[in-house]
């Protein structure tokens, strides 16, 4: 008996070593300046409830992208969606197979998230370096005015939504606060609209990314291009 009880502590302990190491982990810190976060949030979401983990986008397949870029190349979608080694990459659009455009669909959707996952990982580059520099926010700058306006906004409407029901069941209470709530909503979208007028000008003074990241674009395109031990280290793992 007490040489089962061994062997079954064992083989649970292998078992928490295995889902320990199979557990996935891979992020971009780009503060919330991107959409990213709150996609992969949606995703996972959807991707856990229908147990369709390889058939819905979300946050791993944005690693496997990102791996086969650094391995074929930038924007060779074809090459990597080739590649046996990122088959996980096709899993979404198995649905779409039979329309006459199926390969553009494809590279169009493969184009359009690179290229937010590419302004991400600039963005926390830009927030490393600032770190690393000691440099703090400047809370004039119209873009930090936008952003804190937009967290008003979605909390104000998050706060608020169960007020629409209620206002139409009859309730004269409620229907007052709505009447507010939506006045406030009002004024803080004038207020966003007066920000973005600002926003060009102040983004026309942004240098481009080979400026901010300190390279040409024959390296920054060189750097994707190649594969170097870490990574090759890091895919294997994964």
């Amino acid at each position: 008996a007490v040489g089962a009880a061994a062997v079954a502590a064992a083989a649970a302990s292998e078992e928490k070593k295995k889902a320990a190491k199979s557990r996935f982990m891979f992020n971009i810190a780009d503060g919330g300046f991107t959409e990213l976060h709150s996609l992969w949030q949606n995703e996972e979401r959807a991707a856990t409830v229908t147990k369709k983990t390889n058939e819905i986008w979300h946050r791993r397949h944005d690693y496997w992208l990102l791996a086969g870029i650094i391995q074929h190349g930038y924007a060779r979608w074809q090459d990597i969606q080739n590649d046996v080694k990122f088959a996980i990459l096709n899993e979404p659009f198995k649905g779409e197979m039979n329309r006459g455009n199926f390969l553009e669909i494809k590279n169009k959707f493969l184009a359009r998230r690179f290229k937010l996952l590419e302004q991400a990982l600039v963005i926390e580059e830009q927030l490393r370096r600032a770190a690393y520099l000691n440099m703090s926010e400047d809370p004039s700058h119209p873009s930090m005015a936008l952003n804190t306006r937009f967290s008003e906004v979605e909390c104000l409407a998050e706060s608020h939504q169960h007020l629409s029901k209620e206002s139409m069941s009859g309730n004269k209470p409620a229907n007052a606060v709505l009447h507010k709530v939506l006045k406030q909503l009002e004024e803080l979208l004038s207020d966003m609209k007066a920000d973005v007028t600002r926003l060009p000008a102040t983004i026309a003074r942004i240098p481009p990314v080979a400026v901010r990241l300190q390279m040409s674009e024959r390296n920054i395109l060189s750097r994707l291009a190649s594969r170097g031990p870490e990574t090759q280290t890091q895919t294997q793992q994964q």
